[in-house]
């Protein structure tokens, strides 16, 4: 499990609940945290996925880091995947795995 900038927000971002398997269909989530794209959004809790992506932990204040969404394009691109959501990328670019590595 990843622990995050404080404990209330690696509780809410590591949160499972028992009744609705997916998070944006859970009242009580508020946060949602993309590891492939190390970005942390506000849940809009309209019947969809919808986030608002934040820059700073709403418990503790600290800065969070900078989305890597555009990096993660730009890097497939890179390697000639010019469109990731229908080609099949490699296994590591579905997780944290392609930055940490």
């Amino acid at each position: 499990m990843k622990t995050h900038c404080c404990e209330t927000m690696t509780r809410q971002v590591n949160a499972v609940c028992k009744k609705h398997p997916n998070l944006f269909d859970c009242p009580d989530q508020i946060i949602s945290y993309i590891p492939k794209f190390d970005e942390y959004g506000l849940i809009i809790h309209d019947g969809g996925s919808s986030t608002i992506k934040i820059s700073f932990c709403p418990w503790c204040g600290i800065k969070l880091p900078p989305s890597k969404c555009d990096l993660w394009f730009d890097t497939l691109e890179a390697l000639g995947f010019d469109d990731p959501f229908e080609q099949e990328i490699p296994q590591a670019f579905q997780s944290d795995k392609w930055y940490r590595e």
